[in-house]
């Protein structure tokens, strides 16, 4: 499995997710090996994790999210979210 955090300095991308929920989860499903998708809020931003069975998976729904971040949150609301990605190692 691999997982992709992307870290938002800001909450308007994690509001829009909030706010077309539907149409984001609709999105990711369909990727290739999609597993799971959390969101969560900290402080003035927040994560959204992904996990995929594998690397081509949260490559996919990182190229995804981008696109979806580009036509759905205007450009004002600052910098790109920094982007972890791994194999996980550890899971129960």
């Amino acid at each position: 499995m691999y997982t992709v955090l992307r870290r938002y300095a800001d909450r308007a991308v994690l509001d829009a997710v909030a706010a077309r929920q539907a149409d984001v989860e609709a999105l990711l499903r369909a990727v290739p090996g999609f597993i799971s998708y959390q969101a969560l809020r900290a402080g003035a931003g927040g994560v959204t994790i992904t996990t995929c069975t594998d690397q081509a998976g949260t490559t996919e729904s990182s190229r995804i999210a981008a696109d979806w971040v580009r036509q759905n949150v205007s450009a004002a609301t600052g910098t790109p979210p920094e982007i972890t990605e791994g194999e996980v190692f550890i899971h129960f």
